[in-house]
């Protein structure tokens, strides 16, 4: 029988939003449990956000250091992925060792448990022999496992997810990416660069199918150039592993092979096993739906990628503000995603927010667009190779107002900044317009589209 204990909240998923939760809410002085059967800390730190930036910059610097003759000299690149994966085990994950993550969060007041929890009842979380009964609040933070596609013969193959890609000591020579979004086109354009030869699969006629058509045609042109053709408007429709190889039919009847294959084809909840069907909630759903102060259910809140608004850092930060405020009786602002900000970490970065175009018209919007090429511009000019980008702006003509924008370039997603605030608040364009941007730099573009409105 179970040993039962009373408490104030439990965090099941100590990613990054259940540890901001859960931290947060400990040093309001409140009991907090923080359940997680992995690594406290989630997918960011040890698999995703953190490690993968290291990848790119250093696929970055390669890319530089091409760029130098006719610019600045002559050079010589030899890539090498040893002090890569050297500085993701030693500097990033500690070889995937949470001790640091959970001194923080016990340091804070937090209780630490390890294992699998399930909700048995309102209020109620059982994790092995132990059950706590939370008093205020269940706060489900398990974030996401990537989806595998139900493709025949791919099931048991020796297939890559942004986790195998991140611990790979050593690359492959030739890599099969199946799936063109912002994951798949972040790590193919790295691992060109380290010297592997990579085919990307994407079934949608473009890649980064959820962006502007411009961001598309502005990354497919940068992955051309590291020798990367992505094979849209085509399925895997059978895999075959063989020795070292792996052989995938396409939905058009050609074939293509790889060392290894890399599944970035989406991401999902992971809401089994948890016990949702006891306080109410469908276990089946993909993931967990919210209201605008993050609560799931009856004392029972979700923040992170589990709730589907967005599978970023930044965003699962947000909704534990929500979430802890929420529990804390605190108030202040609801949640909001009208101008929810997103980055594509490709060279050139692909800084996102609020609608697209096609968005915006579908939503019935009246729409204005202002856009200017980088190139164009001063800062794009002087920048030289690499320069490609651009900024578009999505305007509601009858309010006056920003509904989005995209921002590509080599800091497209630093300019983004600017641009979030403008959607955000609302900004007059007469008021954007008016606005004195500073010159050369790369967010005075910004300038440039906003006299096309």
């Amino acid at each position: 029988m179970a040993e039962t204990e009373q408490v104030d909240v439990v965090v099941i998923g100590l990613g990054v939003g259940g540890e901001e939760a859960a931290g947060r809410l400990a040093e309001a002085g409140l009991s907090v449990v923080g359940v997680e059967h992995t690594l406290v800390g989630g997918e960011c730190p040890y698999w995703g956000c953190i490690p993968t930036k290291m990848m790119i910059r250093a696929g970055n610097a390669l890319a530089e250091a091409r760029r130098i003759p006719g610019l600045a000299g002559a050079s010589q690149v030899q890539p090498d992925w040893s002090p890569v994966a050297r500085r993701i085990r030693e500097q990033a994950t500690d070889t995937w060792d949470d001790k640091v993550a959970v001194d923080r969060f016990v340091g804070k007041g937090g209780r630490f448990v390890r294992g699998r929890a399930e909700i048995t009842g309102p209020g109620r979380v059982r994790v092995g022999e132990q059950e706590f009964v939370a008093g205020r609040a269940i706060v489900v933070a398990t974030g996401t496992a990537a989806i595998v596609p139900p493709v025949p013969g791919l099931a048991g193959t020796p297939y890559w997810t942004n986790r195998e890609a991140v611990e790979a000591e050593t690359l492959p020579g030739t890599l099969v990416v199946l799936g063109g979004g912002a994951i798949g086109v972040e790590l193919s354009q790295v691992m060109a660069r380290f010297g592997v030869g990579v085919t990307i699969i994407e079934g949608s006629d473009r890649i980064l199918a959820m962006e502007e058509p411009e961001s598309s045609d502005t990354v497919a042109a940068a992955l051309a150039k590291d020798g990367i053709k992505p094979l849209t408007g085509v399925r895997a429709q059978q895999v075959e592993h063989s020795g070292d190889l792996f052989t995938v039919t396409l939905s058009d009847g050609s074939t293509v092979t790889g060392e290894r294959m890399l599944i970035a084809t989406g991401r999902a909840a992971r809401l089994d096993g948890l016990g949702l069907e006891n306080v109410g909630l469908d276990p089946a759903a993909r993931f967990l739906t919210t209201d605008d102060r993050m609560r799931a259910g009856d004392k029972v809140w979700a923040v992170g990628d589990v709730t589907g608004n967005g599978a970023f850092t930044h965003m699962a930060m947000y909704e534990a503000d929500v979430a802890v405020r929420d529990i804390l009786g605190q108030g202040g602002p609801a949640a909001d995603y009208h101008a929810r900000p997103r980055v594509t970490f490709t060279d050139p970065e692909v800084g996102a927010v609020g609608l697209t175009e096609k968005q915006a018209r579908d939503a019935g919007i009246d729409v204005q667009v202002g856009f200017s090429s980088l190139p164009s511009s001063s800062r794009g000019f002087i920048h030289g190779p690499g320069n490609e980008g651009f900024i578009k702006l999505v305007a509601d003509r009858s309010r006056g107002v920003l509904v989005g924008a995209t921002s590509a370039g080599p800091s497209g997603g630093e300019v983004l900044g600017a641009l979030s605030v403008a959607v955000k608040a609302a900004v007059p364009i007469a008021t954007l317009q008016a606005t004195i941007w500073a010159y050369p730099t790369f967010h005075r573009a910004i300038g440039d589209a906003m006299r096309q409105l």
